[in-house]
C-alpha cells in the first residue's frame, strides 16, 4: 500500500505563493518512477478537480487551465517526492490539495479523480484577498 504524504499547506494573501511537497512510501517492491503524479485540489461544496500531473521520468507535465503559467509540477525521484510550485495564487484556489499516485502513464488518464490508485490525506491552501 502506498502511502503518500502532503505537506506545505497554509494561508497566503491574494498574489502569494506556497509550495506543497508530496512524500511517497511503502512503496514495496514498486518504485516511485512507476507512477504517475498528480495534485488534485476539492473546495467545499465542489468536486476534486486535477490541478496538474507529471510523468513518471518527470518528462511531460499536464495543468487544469486554471493553473498554467501560475502552478508547477515537479518531482525528485531520487526522494520519492512530488510538488507543487504555486505563484500568484488566487482566492479562487482555496481548497484541500490532494497529492495522488497512478500506476501508469499520465497522458489521457490524469486529470480523472477514479484513474489514481493512492491517496494523500490533504493538505488545506486558504488565499484571502
Amino acid at each position: 500500500q502506498v502511502q503518500l504524504l502532503e505537506s506545505g499547506g497554509g494561508s497566503v494573501q491574494a498574489g502569494g505563493s506556497l509550495r506543497l511537497s508530496c512524500a511517497a512510501s511503502a512503496l514495496s517492491g514498486d518504485t516511485f518512477t512507476s507512477y504517475c503524479m498528480g495534485w488534485f485540489r476539492q473546495a467545499p461544496g465542489k468536486e476534486r478537480e486535477g490541478v496538474a500531473a507529471i510523468s513518471t521520468r518527470g518528462t511531460s507535465t499536464y495543468y487544469t487551465d486554471s493553473a498554467k503559467g501560475r502552478f508547477t509540477i515537479s518531482r525528485d525521484n531520487s526522494k520519492n517526492t512530488l510538488y507543487l510550485q504555486m505563484n500568484s495564487m488566487k482566492p479562487g484556489d482555496t481548497a484541500m490539495y490532494y497529492c495522488a499516485a497512478r500506476r501508469g502513464a499520465c497522458a489521457g488518464y490524469w486529470s480523472g479523480v477514479s484513474n489514481y490508485n493512492y491517496w494523500g490525506q490533504g493538505t488545506q491552501v486558504t488565499v484571502s484577498s
